[in-house]
């Protein structure tokens, strides 16, 4: 039986407007029927401090940590909290809603298309797993995150290895399409990602960054070799090809796809009205 065939880009290393303008032209081209479904891989240079649609920047953030460590910064077009995008490999699916191996619940479409990268943790030769929230009390905290960091928090189908978060994922549908993307850490600076972020106090900051190495891990930190970025993406390419039983075809952007998304990235994600508005 013929697989369905997906474009693939992996666009290296890219500024953060850059990174999530090309995700949201991704997404308008896909809705427009211009081009089929597309799995991307990128980086980030400078490493970048995101941030969640609905974060408050003043409230939550320290900007003056976020410059004092030279990282870039950006508001996400999708939900979710605070991720310091550093060492690691960034992913993005963009998929019809009414794609027929798409569910139509959040929740469940976020754990088709995690299943790709369940596949490539196991490439890498770890026993990752969908962990769920079962308890109410979980439940609840879905709802209420205490913290403003991403990897702190539970989320439905959580891909955890040895009980500890190993993928931070976040999902947005806009014009019929989904967009999903997400960090698969290779290290973390612990230290430098919750300087980032503002508390009332130094000892609620040391509480919660000791319950965060007991939520969640970076592959390199659980895995008995060092694992490289070239290794990552070719575990994980091929990992969604196998979770998502489709073929993905190499595809560059276009000088006039380029311009497009310059222009996304100018108007919207170099805008202080949209990275700072709430």
């Amino acid at each position: 039986m013929t697989k369905e065939v997906w474009r693939f880009i992996d666009s290296g290393n890219g500024s953060p407007s850059f990174n999530m303008a090309l995700d949201e032209a991704l997404l308008d081209w896909h809705s427009e029927g211009k081009i089929p479904p597309v799995i991307r891989f990128y980086g980030w240079n400078p490493a970048t401090l995101s941030i969640g649609y609905f974060q408050q920047v003043e409230k939550e953030i320290d900007l003056q940590a976020v410059e004092d460590n030279q990282l870039g910064f950006v508001r996400r077009p999708t939900g979710g909290r605070g991720v310091l995008h550093e060492h690691e490999l960034t992913y993005s699916v963009i998929v019809y809603e009414e794609h027929p191996e798409m569910p139509k619940s959040v929740t469940e479409a976020y754990r088709v298309i995690s299943e790709g990268i369940l596949k490539g943790f196991h490439n890498l030769g770890l026993e990752a797993y969908f962990a769920e929230p079962k308890t109410l009390e979980e439940r609840e905290a879905l709802k209420n995150p205490r913290s403003a960091v991403c990897f702190d928090a539970p989320s439905w189908y959580e891909l955890v290895v040895e009980g500890r978060k190993v993928a931070g994922s976040a999902q947005t549908r806009q014009k019929g399409v989904i967009l999903q993307h997400g960090s698969i850490l290779l290290d973390l600076d612990e230290d430098k990602l919750f300087s980032l972020f503002k508390y009332p106090n130094e000892r609620v900051k040391e509480r919660m960054k000791k319950a965060f190495k007991s939520k969640a891990v970076a592959i390199n930190d659980i895995s008995p070799r060092k694992v490289t970025l070239g290794e990552a993406k070719e575990a994980f390419y091929k990992g969604f090809a196998e979770g998502l039983n489709i073929e993905l075809q190499p595809y560059e952007l276009t000088a006039d796809e380029l311009l497009y998304v310059q222009k996304i990235a100018k108007e919207r994600y170099e805008n202080d009205e949209w990275n700072l508005k709430r």
